[in-house]
């Protein structure tokens, strides 16, 4: 049985302590991708908003890969949910956003980041960079349904804390969405759309 229960804790990053880790996971840790993504957050708009959804719906585009990835789970920082994803072809992504627009999912979150991603100790640390405005850093394990989350969870925070990095808590979780969402983030409408917009736009 795969592994789909995704438990991930993140916290704030200044681009000094970016920098830092990045030299230091070249030295220490294996690269294993990196990554330009441009996505839609439509679970901002959904009945409960951005605190208190249960489904996070998206649509992605990393590297160029189209994919649809539903996340299922109560989120805010640290958080265990599980992970349904679905790759299609290159060139796709404006036809998965015709499609989700036609099935009523019509105003989303339009967000773009560069990050670097790094296997350290066991764990998977995502160094995000939002262009232009701030940085941040995502650390995952995926974890099997009846597995431990919270021996996990601690694992993962024990392994942030030797590299002297700070944790969101719930509340500063939000504010950051908060802010990414009114000072980088942008609101897209699909009633906007026109043939080709992301691959005309982006270059995709």
């Amino acid at each position: 049985m795969s592994k789909n229960i995704e438990i991930e804790i993140r916290g704030p990053l200044t681009k000094k302590k970016f920098n830092d880790l990045v030299y230091l996971f070249e030295a220490k840790a294996k690269k294993t991708a990196e990554k330009d993504r441009i996505l839609i957050d439509y679970s901002t708009f959904l009945e409960g908003g951005v605190e208190n959804r249960h489904k996070d719906i998206r649509l992605r585009i990393t590297n160029g890969i189209p994919e649809i990835i539903v996340k299922i789970g109560e989120w805010g920082g640290t958080e265990q949910r599980k992970e349904l994803s679905a790759f299609t072809k290159k060139g796709e992504f404006d036809t998965l956003v015709e499609i989700f627009g036609v099935l009523g999912f019509c105003k989303g979150m339009l967000c773009v980041r560069k990050s670097k991603v790094y296997e350290y100790k066991g764990i998977e640390f995502a160094l995000v960079e939002v262009p232009g405005h701030s940085y941040y850093y995502e650390a995952e394990k995926m974890a099997h349904k009846n597995e431990d989350a919270e021996k996990i969870i601690k694992e993962i925070n024990d392994v942030c804390k030797n590299l002297g990095l700070e944790v969101f808590d719930k509340k500063q979780f939000f504010e950051y969405i908060d802010t990414l969402n009114k000072e980088s983030n942008e609101v897209f409408e699909y009633r906007n759309h026109t043939p080709n917009y992301f691959k005309n736009r982006f270059n995709l």
